[in-house]
């Protein structure tokens, strides 16, 4: 039943969280050296993904973490 819920499991949303968040480190990195021209739809796919990645990676952890305690206590 608790696999039917969850479509991604905890180690998948993380690992999707931390592409999220790469991509919001490098993006802002690639437009400082100018090697991509710097736009405003470019700022906010950056800073969204960065906070997307953050929330997704947190959500991870703590499935990761509760699945953990369920294991451990069965």
């Amino acid at each position: 039943m608790k696999e039917t819920m969850n479509r991604f499991s905890p180690r998948q949303l993380m690992f999707f969280g931390f592409v999220l968040l790469l991509i919001g480190v490098i993006l802002p990195f690639v437009m400082v050296l100018r090697l991509i021209e710097p736009t405003l739809l470019l700022n906010f796919i950056a800073y969204f993904s960065s906070l997307f990645g953050l929330l997704i990676g947190l959500s991870g952890v703590v499935l990761y973490g509760i699945s953990r305690r369920q294991d451990h206590n069965d």
